[in-house]
């Protein structure tokens, strides 16, 4: 006998938090408004939990909804309620997980969308672009909703209004000041909406994102930076100021470093011309800027 086939009161163990689902369900919506046709390209994961603890301690599956199930929910959504955006569309599968099977308790759907752009004319054809991939976790318990929505893999550079000097040093210090730098990072960004459902209206999800990539951007291309440190709280800070519906945003920029080539072997001057983009090691600058008030409740991993 297996300890988890044990009577409880016999058990050594205990079942601690747990869920499951259908992770990466790729869902490609066309709308073929006449001869000018739009794309959402989508990359849906489902968790569910609730009260499963009899399948993990006996296996029984009586309060298992299939993963095929939540699957073919999935696509079927994608016809019934369509994608206006991937924020209304995980909104429209938390509740139903939740609301139509009593022993689940709560529904977190992740999501990444990849963009589109038409090519020439023809209202048909496009080409997928390449410079971030964006991203949504929506949950619901039953009560209310949380919708983090973000992006990710999006470098940015500036090619000067950057320095790294003044900082502590020790017997293993060997990085030379810096005075005029290169500052690149990949950008991702999370985002806490305040909205958590009920009678408020539901957020334009699909014009926020522009509004906020587009702060992320100008404060990284606005601030002269001293440290991605300060450039970091400078983006998240832009974000929670000018766009009230937000109230936390977590941030991971890898510092992306290029550093001087050492030309004069070959009699030649580097006036902060040439450099070599170092793939790794690399630093990894991570925080959150919340708004006054505001309880973090974005997760800090997975």
């Amino acid at each position: 006998m297996t300890d988890a086939s044990r009577p409880a009161a016999a058990r050594t163990t205990y079942l601690g938090q747990n869920q499951y689902g259908k992770a990466e369900n790729r869902v490609v919506r066309v709308y073929r408004d006449g001869a000018s046709h739009r794309v959402k390209d989508l990359n849906v994961s489902v968790a569910l939990s609730g009260a499963m603890d009899e399948v993990h301690y006996s296996g029984s599956n009586a309060n298992v909804l299939p993963t095929d199930t939540t699957k073919n929910t999935v696509f079927a959504f994608a016809k019934e309620h369509g994608i206006e955006s991937a924020e209304a569309f995980g909104v429209h599968l938390a509740r139903h997980f939740v609301t139509s099977q009593e022993q689940i308790q709560r529904a977190r759907i992740r999501i990444e969308e990849y963009g589109w752009q038409r090519i020439g004319d023809t209202g048909h054809s496009f080409a997928r672009t390449g410079q971030e991939t964006r991203t949504t976790e929506i949950t619901y318990d039953g009560l209310g909703f949380q919708v983090v929505s973000g992006l990710k893999d999006l470098v940015v550079l500036n090619s000067t209004d950057s320095e790294f000097w003044g900082y502590a040093k020790d017997g293993y210090t060997t990085l030379k000041e810096a005075y005029d730098r290169i500052l690149a990072t990949e950008v991702t960004a999370r985002w806490r909406f305040g909205w958590t459902g009920g009678a408020a209206t539901e957020p334009s999800w699909e014009e926020s994102y522009g509004q906020v990539r587009g702060h992320l951007l100008d404060a990284f291309a606005d601030t002269y930076s001293l440290s991605l440190q300060q450039t970091l709280y400078a983006m998240g800070s832009r974000v929670v100021e000018q766009h009230p519906g937000i109230d936390e945003v977590r941030l991971s920029l890898p510092n992306k470093h290029h550093f001087l080539v050492d030309l004069e072997p070959f009699g030649l001057k580097n006036d902060n011309e040439v450099y070599i983009a170092a793939d790794r090691p690399y630093g990894l600058i991570e925080g959150t800027v919340l708004r006054d008030g505001a309880q973090a409740g974005i997760p800090v991993t997975d």
